[in-house]
C-alpha cells in the first residue's frame, strides 16, 4: 500500500506574496502535500495577536503551482486558526511559516508574528518550525535558505528533531560556501535598545517613529546569535509554558 504523504501547512507574516514564501513552499512540497494560508498584507511584528473586532475574509489565489493557496484578511495566528477549522479536510502533519526577510533571533521571537503562527500550530499539537533568514531583501539569493529548509524537514521527518516540539530556526546571510550546517543552540539573552523619533507633520503636531539598535551582552557560545555570527543556521527548541519553574519550585506562600 502507498504510504500517505504528509500534509504540510504553510504560512508566514510577511504576506502570501513574499519570495520568502514561495521559497519554503517550493522546498516543503517535496516532502508532502501543502497547502498555504497565509496573510494578505504584511503583518511583520504582530506576535500572536488575533482578529476579534470584525469578520476574517479568505480568498483562492493561484500563486503556486498545484498548490492550494488562500490569502486571509487577519494575522499569521489567524491564518493557522482558520486554516486547521475550515480549510483543511484533517489536522495537518507539520506547520511551516517563514520563511521570514529579517531576524527572529533571541529577544524577537516575542515580537515575531511568523514564530507566532509557528506557536499556534505547535497548540494543536502540529509539529512546527518558524524559518527566518538575516537577510532582509525581499529579492535576494534564496539558494542558503531552501537549503537549510531542507535540512530541518529531512532531520524532522527522519526523527532526528523530536517531532512534539516547536523550534526557532534562523539562517544567517552568508555565502552558501561559507555555510557550517544546523546548530542546536539556546536563545541568546539580549534585547533591543529603543527609542522614539519624534516629528511633526505639516499641521505642526506631533507623530513618533520607533527605532533602536540590537544589543547582545550575552557571552555564551551556546547562543543562537554566537552560532550565526560563526556560519551556522540556528536550532532553537522552544515552548510556550511560560511558568518560571526555579521560582515555582522554590518558594512556598
Amino acid at each position: 500500500m502507498k504510504k500517505k504523504r504528509p500534509l504540510i501547512l504553510v504560512t508566514n507574516d510577511d504576506g502570501i506574496t513574499s519570495s520568502g514564501i514561495a521559497a519554503l513552499v517550493e522546498v516543503a512540497k517535496r516532502y508532502g502535500d501543502v497547502s498555504v494560508v497565509a496573510p494578505d498584507s504584511p503583518q511583520s511584528g504582530m506576535g500572536h495577536a488575533i482578529t476579534l473586532g470584525h469578520p476574517l475574509r479568505l480568498r483562492e489565489v493561484d500563486l503556486f503551482k498545484n498548490v492550494p493557496a488562500f490569502e486571509c484578511s487577519g494575522t499569521p495566528v489567524d491564518c493557522v486558526k482558520i486554516a486547521v477549522d475550515k480549510v483543511l479536510k484533517r489536522k495537518p502533519d507539520y506547520c511551516f511559516s517563514g520563511i521570514n526577510h529579517g531576524s527572529n533571533s533571541s529577544i524577537n521571537i516575542i515580537y515575531s508574528g511568523t514564530m507566532s503562527a509557528a506557536m499556534e500550530g505547535a497548540f494543536e499539537g502540529i509539529p512546527s518550525v518558524g524559518f527566518s533568514s538575516l537577510n532582509y531583501s525581499h529579492d535576494g539569493d534564496m539558494t542558503l535558505n531552501k537549503r537549510v529548509v531542507r535540512e530541518v524537514i529531512q532531520s524532522l521527518m527522519k526523527g532526528k528533531l523530536p517531532q512534539k516540539a516547536l523550534y526557532n530556526v534562523n539562517i544567517p546571510n552568508i555565502k552558501l560556501s561559507d555555510y557550517k550546517g544546523l546548530k542546536m543552540c539556546r536563545q541568546a539573552n539580549a534585547k533591543w535598545q529603543e527609542n522614539y523619533l519624534e516629528r511633526k507633520d505639516p499641521l505642526g503636531k506631533k507623530y513618533y517613529w520607533l527605532r533602536g539598535d540590537f544589543k547582545n551582552k550575552d557571552k555564551g557560545k551556546d547562543t543562537d546569535e554566537y552560532a550565526l555570527k560563526r556560519g551556522h543556521a540556528s536550532v532553537v527548541p522552544v515552548q510556550y509554558d511560560l511558568t518560571n519553574y526555579d521560582i515555582l519550585n522554590s518558594v512556598e506562600l
